[in-house]
């Protein structure tokens, strides 16, 4: 699934980041943390890599 905003792309790349071991589960916020646990590293993965081109800063 694509992410919907700028600020959800970027959550799914630090959840990402903390699945493959590059950060600390522990230096997550909130929607990171969420993301962490309850998505695979595929998922975060396609959502990380959509494209930021028109997308809004947050899901309004």
């Amino acid at each position: 699934m694509p992410a919907k905003s700028k600020a959800q792309q970027k959550a799914a790349g630090a959840a990402l980041a903390a699945k493959r071991g590059e950060t600390s589960k522990g230096e997550l916020h909130e929607a990171s943390k969420q993301m962490y646990e309850s998505m695979s590293e595929r998922e975060l993965e396609e959502m990380a890599s959509t494209k930021r081109k028109g997308k809004p800063e947050h899901k309004g």
